[in-house]
Order: structure tokens, then sequence, then C-alpha cells
């Protein structure tokens, strides 16, 4: 989170990735980062009524924040909470969404200063990672080529486990997964 607000320079109230802790204090707490997960098939793109929202070639989901009329119609559709308005006050005064932008920029130009003004570094552009995964102490964030992280997800749970105490797929979603 505080690489993000770093790298991007995000405004003070906005968390672009932020940490839910779950069983807070009590036996088995665990902590969950939510971000934008760039759906396939993403639900704040579905219901935005002036179409600010698209998708990558990388399959980044990311926004444009001239077309953004701050209606709020994404914050309600993202199940994780993704898209968040910039103030608090009434409707009309709490400005124009903002959300995770994988390190992409947005539609500007890349690495340009209008891009970084409003969307931040083009890490992408670049060649980098994103800097919340390159940062993450725990590395449990993981950004790159989908076979790739894949692999070193198959690796962690067969070094780790899935079942009882290992937090995972079947933990949260109570189903079994083929390794």
């Amino acid at each position: 989170m505080t690489a993000c607000k770093n790298e991007h320079e995000v405004p003070w109230g906005i968390n672009r990735r932020r940490v839910v802790t779950i069983n807070d204090g009590k036996p088995g707490e665990r902590s969950v980062s939510m971000a934008c997960m760039h759906c396939t098939d993403a639900p704040c793109a579905a219901v935005c009524p002036v179409s600010c929202f698209y998708t990558t070639a990388d399959g980044v989901v990311l926004h444009s924040k001239d077309l953004c009329i701050g209606c709020g119609y994404c914050f309600y559709a993202c199940p994780f909470g993704a898209p968040q308005y910039p103030k608090i006050g009434n409707f009309g005064s709490r400005g124009k969404m903002d959300k995770c932008t994988y390190c992409a920029g947005g539609p500007e130009a890349d690495s340009t200063p209008a891009e970084y003004a409003k969307y931040g570094a083009n890490r992408l552009a670049e060649g980098k990672l994103p800097i919340c995964a390159e940062m993450c102490s725990t590395k449990s964030l993981l950004a790159g080529d989908g076979a790739i992280i894949a692999e070193i997800y198959k690796e962690r749970v067969m070094k780790r486990g899935y079942g009882s105490g290992a937090w995972g797929w079947t933990t949260a979603y109570h189903e079994g997964i083929a390794v």
C-alpha cells in the first residue's frame, strides 16, 4: 500500500490496494490484500453509463478519468471495492473514481506528465512489474506471465499444503483443487 502511494503519489484517503484482516486478534488471524482483480468480464465496465472502463491488450482493466462522471455505479458493482471516490461528500462533489491501474497508466500517451498526473507511473510501459508485486516483502503478490505464476503457486501448494490451517482456495471457497 505504501509503495503504491509513493510510486503514484496517490492522494490521502485513496487506497488502490488495502489489507483486510480476518479474525482480527483471534487464533487463525489472516490478512488478505485486496485490490482490483482486473476481471475478464469486469462488472464495473458493464454498469458504467459512459463506458469509461476498458481492457488493455495485457488484460488490465483501466478507466478514463476524462470520461468518468463520478456516478459510483462501478463502486457498487465491484465485488472487491476497487473503484473509490477521492473525496468524501455529497453526490457530485466526491470527484471522479480512482482505482488500481496495475501500474499500467491510463489512456494518455505512455509515460507522459499528463498520464502521471492522473494515473501515476506507467511501470508496465517501462518493462517493470507493478510496484505492489515488486515491493511485497512476503512475495505474496505476484505479477507477470500467467504460466510462471501458476508454476510458483503450484510449488507453494505442494510445499505448504492447501488443507486445514493453510490459507488458500479450499479455505476461502470450501472446494477442492486438483494439483
